[in-house]
C-alpha cells in the first residue's frame, strides 16, 4: 500500500493555530476511535500539548469490542499524565462527568477557583462535534458523518467551571504504519476518495476473516467461509446480487456494502487492533532504530 498522505490546507492551518494558543490551555481532551485507539491517536497531539495532561476519550465504544476496549483503557491509564475513559454519545451521564475529570487533572487551577481551559482534539470523523453538543446540552458544533466537517477553531463556555476550545480534525502529514492507514480508511476517518475502495475493503475482509470470522458467516449467511479476502468479497457480492453481465461480481459495489456495514456496526462490535500488537510494533521499531544508529556510528568511524 502506498503510504497515505492526506493533509488538506485547513489542517496545516489548524496545526499552526493550535500551537499558538497551547500556552493558554490547561488540559487536552483527545477523542479517539475505540475501534482503533492507537491508529486514531495523532502523534501531533502529543507534540503540541507538551507536558499538558490529557483526557483520552475512547469514543464509539458501542461499536468496539468490549474486551479489547478494557485492555486499551488499562494501557492508557497506566500512564501518569493520562486519564482514559470509554464512552459513546448516548451516555449522557458519563459525558457530563468530563468537566470534573478535567478538573482532577489540574487541581492547582481548581484551587485558584479559575475555570479549567480545555482543548478538544482528534482526527476527522471521530465524533468530536457530537461530544461537544452533548457537553453543552445544545447543538452548537456542526456534525457530519464524514471527515473534516469542523474547519476552524471555536471556543465555548461550559457552565460547570470549564472553557472549551474545539479544533478541526487533523491528520498527520504521513501515516507511516501501513495497517493504520487501512484501518483509518476502513473506519471512515479518511475520505473514500483518498484511497481505492476495493483495497480498503479487501483489507477489512482479511481482518474480519482473521479476527471475527463468525460475524461474516452470520451476516452474509455463508455455508462455508472463504479462505481469503478476495474470495470473501466475491462471496459477499454474489449473496447481495452485485453482479455484472456474465455473472462477474462488481467488486466496487461489494466493497461499498462491506465498508458501510462495518462502519455502521452491522458486523457486530469489533476492534481493529490490540495492545499486544502495538507493543510488538514498538519493540520492532526500537530495534530497527538501534540498528540504524549503530550502522551510522560505524560508518562515521570508518571515514
Amino acid at each position: 500500500m502506498t503510504r497515505i498522505n492526506w493533509f488538506p490546507g485547513h489542517m496545516h492551518k489548524a496545526r499552526k493555530e493550535i500551537a499558538q494558543v497551547m500556552d493558554e490551555i490547561d488540559v487536552v481532551i483527545e477523542v479517539l476511535d475505540a475501534r482503533l485507539p492507537m491508529s486514531s491517536e495523532n502523534p501531533l497531539v502529543d507534540q503540541l500539548r507538551g507536558q499538558k495532561p490529557v483526557l483520552k476519550l475512547l469514543n464509539k465504544q458501542d461499536l468496539a469490542d468490549p474486551e479489547r476496549t478494557r485492555e486499551w483503557l488499562d494501557y492508557y491509564n497506566a500512564r501518569e499524565d493520562v486519564t482514559a475513559i470509554a464512552l459513546d454519545t448516548q451516555q449522557k451521564k458519563l459525558i457530563k462527568q468530563i468537566p470534573e475529570l478535567c478538573k482532577q487533572l489540574v487541581p492547582a487551577r481548581v484551587r485558584q477557583e479559575r475555570p479549567v481551559r480545555a482543548m478538544i482534539m482528534g482526527i476527522p470523523n471521530v465524533g468530536k462535534s457530537t461530544l461537544i453538543n452533548a457537553l453543552l446540552g445544545r447543538k452548537i458544533a456542526k456534525v457530519g458523518n464524514e471527515p473534516a466537517v469542523t474547519k476552524a477553531q471555536k471556543k465555548y463556555s461550559v457552565h460547570n467551571g470549564m472553557a472549551l476550545s474545539d479544533t478541526p480534525g487533523i491528520l498527520w502529514p504521513k501515516i507511516e504504519d501501513e495497517d493504520s492507514g487501512y484501518r483509518l480508511a476502513a473506519s471512515g476517518a479518511i475520505k473514500d476518495t483518498a484511497i481505492e475502495h476495493e483495497m480498503v475493503a479487501a483489507y477489512a475482509a482479511g481482518f474480519m476473516l482473521a479476527d471475527y470470522p463468525e460475524r461474516l458467516q452470520e451476516r452474509y449467511k455463508l455455508k462455508e467461509l472463504p479462505t481469503d479476502r478476495e474470495a470473501m468479497l466475491d462471496a459477499l457480492g454474489r449473496k447481495r446480487g452485485c453482479l455484472r453481465p456474465g455473472g462477474v461480481v462488481d467488486l466496487h459495489k461489494a466493497s461499498e456494502i462491506l465498508l458501510n456495514e462495518l462502519r455502521a456496526g452491522k458486523l457486530g462490535r469489533i476492534t481493529f487492533e490490540t495492545v499486544d500488537e502495538w507493543e510488538r510494533k514498538r519493540i520492532e521499531a526500537e530495534r530497527i532504530a538501534a540498528e540504524e544508529a549503530e550502522a551510522a556510528r560505524l560508518a562515521e568511524e570508518s571515514k
